[in-house]
């Protein structure tokens, strides 16, 4: 056998290796993306409970308008938890905006603290035309321990969704977890791993 030969038996034979390599890593890469799972937001144990009534409290914005949380509402209400030092409330707080404007919700921004940090804050982030609460009543009544935190509150006045979020899925898992009736996405799809057949 020449060594033109030779070399080209080798080379057929690297490329059939190379392209089961290839075949095999494929469908692993398959099987991890059925195995990952979305995030929603992360709910904490100690926060309020999904499905319960939300305390209904009359509070006043920082330009002292009155402001219903809880009860029976017009439209869904979600409650934004942030801080002017949270760098995460600052990237979270855009993507609210939009969200809540496609999912007709409305936006309340809670926080507590110096009244004047949250009004530069309001300033600096133009959030002039959304209700924001100063006060530390309603963070320590929705049992909000970490920041960025949401609470969704349906038309009803009962919480249908609440936890940690950074991001628009998690904003979006809220939503999620009130059409499916779960409390989270992670318990919705604990329930689809546990109907699915071994």
């Amino acid at each position: 056998m020449s060594l033109v030969a030779t070399s080209e038996l080798l080379l057929w034979a690297a490329v059939i290796v190379l392209s089961l390599t290839v075949v095999a890593l494929a469908r692993q890469i398959g099987v991890l993306h059925e195995r990952i799972a979305p995030m929603g937001a992360l709910k904490i144990d100690a926060g309020i409970t999904v499905g319960k009534p939300a305390p209904v409290m009359s509070l006043k914005t920082l330009t002292g308008a009155a402001v219903e949380v809880g009860g029976a509402q017009l439209r869904r209400q979600l409650l934004l938890f942030v801080a002017p030092g949270c760098p995460i409330c600052k990237k979270i707080i855009p993507i609210a905006r939009s969200f809540v404007e496609r999912e007709h919700l409305e936006l309340i921004f809670v926080s507590d603290g110096d009244a004047q940090d949250q009004a530069r804050m309001v300033e600096r982030l133009d959030l002039k035309d959304f209700a924001f609460i100063n006060s530390p009543e309603v963070g320590m009544r929705m049992g909000v321990g970490k920041l960025p935190y949401a609470v969704l509150i349906d038309q009803q006045g009962v919480v249908a969704g609440a936890g940690l979020v950074n991001s628009r899925e998690h904003l979006e898992s809220l939503v999620v977890a009130q059409e499916t009736g779960h409390p989270s996405v992670q318990s919705y799809l604990a329930t689809l791993n546990h109907s699915r057949p071994n």
